[in-house]
């Protein structure tokens, strides 16, 4: 066996060619194991194998720095860098990131996980580099789906116009290339990597650059002369208009081809595009003729445990289509997460009112202001982690011009096995000062289902809808309570006791968190204490008055929440009450995540790490009881 001889890059180099495919084998076999145990990035890692393996055994890793993006994709770029042996970890607990991360390896030069930042991140690290003297390479791997998001192509823009010798593998796994195209492109490629092509040209550009006075016209007639050449046999190759020599299609599984034209790439003295065909999921039966639903898989389960109930987004799929079907208006945005959100069945009844835009975040919250402008009702569907990206477009394009669009924030909270990239804690504390915005977030199905309805049709602006990656509990009778402006579920124990002498604590929490609030409570109980629930189903507008006249009766508050304490509802909460006089002998307290990134782990993990599971609240709200009024 090859693999797990492997400790360095350099051991991968002095593998014979011939034995590269059983290498290529070994790894697949590795991925395929590992990911189907531990869950994991599968498809997108399949294809990527033979890629890897040229890249290492041409670039001298870590002196030369390569630079995935998102590094979802990156699996066997950490079994060629010294990390068999953990690779049983990845996802979980402790272990190996399912992305690059730079405390794990000097071969991770980035901390990734978001689409389409390897371009300006491989650029800024070159440009350094370049400063101080050193001429190392650096090389991003951008895949065709990163290279829809913006900040790739200003990147690109940039890296033409500074005419450094980035190198950038586009790894094209879903476009076809036609054959004729394909054979002119080869042709091409292999003629502008040719060292006496590349002679000719720096000579012919010295000589003009000589020339006084002249120098600058011509050149810019012998500059514009040879890009419309190359524009006039390489059709609408936008790469090369913008100053990228490309290099291309090569075969993405042909590891001798790719670590014959990489040579030749890595003496280019210009920014360079090669262009890579690979098949997501190859050597997989299974992921070739499905990727994408080999692109994330769920862990296995292990012994007879079992999930059951709906997630929040199949009940949000459902009520879309529903909507869909009902109002002509309703029209569905999703950023390349149309599976994720749950929006595939509805893309598939109304395709003409459904836009998945891409990997380009900022581009479907603007797009959905200008849909809301031409009078229909746009429901932009995006991950919590992803929704980041687009912080100004909501104020600037959604609340500054008080346009009507539905912002459906799916994986808030704590986001199981990704790690710190996708962890979905920020969204109230990035949101909640907007002016203008309306957020909330519902207990149940049918509460979704009522908060949707309200968000479309009983509000104004923009509205924010949250739910966590999980779920969705047995229906109660009281979720059912009606919707009223910041006015959240109010549930009162049955256990409750009315004297004053009972020892009384109100658990005000978000409601992705009911199932831990509700065991906190339980315990509670069976400690001899009243504990009630506030779920806050209404982030803003919060009614405080209404929320007052509750907390009243308690001896102590605990207010819980899926998301970072700075900036959170809990701390404005907190701060309110602490300000009024006839709660100055009540006990607050806060239990939220803290000013830190959130690590690798299950959803339980995370929360229980956090003290944010049942046990942990429960914990909390016996200590706050306890403790003295300061």
């Amino acid at each position: 066996m090859f693999l797990e001889k492997i400790k360095s890059p350099e051991d991968l180099k002095k593998i014979p060619e011939k034995n590269l495919s059983v290498l290529s084998g070994e790894i697949r076999q590795k991925i395929i194991d590992t990911v189907n145990k531990n869950g994991g990035h599968m498809a997108s890692n399949l294809g990527i194998v033979e890629l890897t393996v040229a890249l290492h055994r041409v670039f001298n890793s870590p002196q030369d720095a390569i630079i995935f993006d998102v590094s979802h994709q990156s699996y066997a770029h950490k079994l060629l860098t010294g990390r068999y042996e953990e690779f049983g970890t990845i996802r979980q607990q402790g272990g190996l990131s399912g992305f690059t991360r730079i405390n794990e390896s000097s071969h991770d030069y980035f901390d990734a996980g978001h689409a389409s930042s390897s371009i300006s991140s491989a650029l800024g690290l070159l440009t350094a580099w370049e400063l101080q003297g050193r001429n190392d390479k650096v090389v991003a791997v951008i895949g065709d789906g990163a290279l829809t998001g913006g900040m790739a192509f200003e990147a690109l823009s940039h890296a033409g116009q500074l005419s450094r010798n980035l190198i950038v593998i586009l790894n094209d796994n879903k476009m076809s290339i036609s054959k004729n195209t394909g054979s002119i492109s080869r042709y091409l490629s292999r003629l502008t990597v040719t060292k006496p092509y590349q002679n000719i040209r720096q000579k012919l550009d010295r000589m003009i650059d000589a020339i006084p006075y002249f120098n600058r016209k011509i050149g810019k007639f012998i500059y514009r002369f040879k890009r419309g050449l190359k524009g006039l046999l390489l059709t609408n190759n936008l790469f090369v208009d913008l100053g990228f020599e490309y290099v291309g299609p090569l075969d993405g599984h042909n590891i001798a081809q790719m670590e014959k034209m990489l040579k030749k790439v890595k003496k280019l003295p210009r920014p360079v595009v090669v262009h890579v065909v690979t098949k997501k999921g190859k050597g997989y039966a299974p992921a070739e003729a499905h990727p994408e639903n080999f692109h994330g898989i769920a862990p296995a389960v292990q012994g007879n445990k079992k999930e059951s109930g709906k997630s929040f987004t199949a009940a949000f799929s459902e009520k879309m289509i529903k909507l869909g079907e009902k109002d002509k208006k309703i029209c569905a945005i999703t950023a390349a997460m149309a599976m994720g959100t749950g929006l595939e069945e509805f893309s598939r009844l109304y395709p003409k009112r459904f836009f998945d835009v891409g990997i380009a975040e900022e581009h479907a919250v603007t797009f959905a202001g200008g849909l809301a402008a031409g009078g229909l009702l746009p429901v932009c569907a995006i991950y919590s982690t992803f929704m980041q990206r687009s912080v100004d477009q909501v104020i600037e394009d959604l609340a500054l011009q008080k346009r009507h669009a539905v912002l459906v924030l799916d994986r808030a909270g704590a986001v199981a096995n990704d790690g710190e990239t996708h962890q979905g804690i920020f969204d109230i504390a990035l949101f909640k000062n907007v002016p203008g915005v309306t957020i909330m977030s519902p207990v149940s199905q049918k509460d979704l289902s009522a908060c949707m309805d309200y968000a479309l049709y009983q509000c104004e602006g923009p509205v924010i809808l949250r739910w966590a990656k999980s779920n969705c509990p047995k229906e109660e009778k009281a979720f059912s309570q009606k919707i009223e402006s910041g006015k959240g579920i109010y549930l009162k124990s049955k256990n409750s006791d009315s004297s004053e002498k009972a020892k009384k604590i109100l658990l005000t929490g978000t409601p992705s968190l009911y199932p831990e609030l509700l065991k906190a409570q339980k315990l509670l109980i069976a400690d001899g204490y009243q504990a009630d629930l506030y779920l806050l189903r209404f982030i803003k507008p919060f009614d405080v008055e209404y929320f007052s006249s509750i907390a009243a009766m308690y001896q102590a508050l605990l207010f819980v929440e899926d998301g970072v304490e700075r900036g959170s509802i809990a701390e404005e909460l907190a701060l309110v009450l602490k300000e009024r006089k006839e709660f100055s002998k009540i006990k607050t307290g806060i239990s939220a995540f803290p000013d830190d990134f959130v690590a690798n782990g299950s959803r339980d993990e995370i929360l229980r790490a956090q003290l944010l599971d049942g046990e942990g609240i429960y914990i909390r709200a016996k200590d706050l009881l306890s403790a003295r009024r300061k």
